[in-house]
């Protein structure tokens, strides 16, 4: 089965609280959490005073990606959190073996993410040491843009890597995933989805986390 991880930057954060309620009773696998820093990418999300409330009342594992430059200095923080997943960016932490290693010494799974534009070659030294790939199929920074074709044969490059590697690790979507270019994501290896407005903006989010559950 797929696992889906929601993306709670696309919730309503007027009533977070009941958002994350549906979360706990649905058959979402994990809930990802987007902190953008205005830097690294050119929009700003939300810090740990939102992070920490959410991790108190959410049942979940929480799967925080961070879009931020310089992650490696919340390493402890998100371990406090109590997060399951610590993912960063490729292009924003200059020591990303070292960064790995003090994710995964702080007790955390660590994931990698590339930008669209990224090559997965540039992970192919730390592709055993991770537990997850999260490829962007938007340009990361907003919620709700179109899918880049692209990412279905990058995908398929990158299970072909993990395969010739031993990696163990999980390949995650995120960015335009819903009933079209979910299924097809799933057919070229993906184990994870990221979905945003197609999971918060449904009529029925929960159910139709329960579709991309099935897929």
């Amino acid at each position: 089965m797929t696992i889906v991880s929601p993306s709670l930057l696309a919730a309503d954060f007027l009533h977070l609280d009941r958002e994350i309620e549906m979360i706990n009773n649905s058959e979402a696998d994990w809930l990802h959490l987007d902190v953008m820093d205005g830097s690294f990418v050119p929009n700003i999300s939300f810090g740990f005073p939102v992070l920490e409330a959410v991790a108190r009342v959410c049942r979940k594992p929480l799967d925080v990606h961070y879009m931020i430059e310089k992650p490696e200095r919340y390493i402890e923080q998100t371990r406090k959190l109590g997060a399951m997943m610590m993912n960063v960016h490729c292009e924003a932490t200059m020591h990303l073996h070292r960064t790995i290693q003090e994710i995964h010494d702080a007790g955390m799974k660590a994931g990698v993410t590339l930008n669209p534009s990224t090559p997965i070659s540039a992970i192919e030294d730390v592709v055993t040491d991770v537990d997850m790939v999260l490829l962007m199929s938007v340009n990361p920074g907003f919620g709700g843009q179109k899918f880049i074709e692209n990412t279905i044969g990058k995908v398929q490059r990158l299970r072909q890597m993990l395969k010739a590697s031993g990696s163990k690790a999980l390949i995650e979507v995120d960015g335009g995933v819903q009933s079209e270019t979910a299924p097809r994501l799933v057919k070229a290896g993906v184990d994870v989805l990221v979905s945003g407005s197609y999971v918060f903006k449904a009529q029925n989010p929960e159910m139709v986390i329960s579709q991309l559950k099935n897929l």
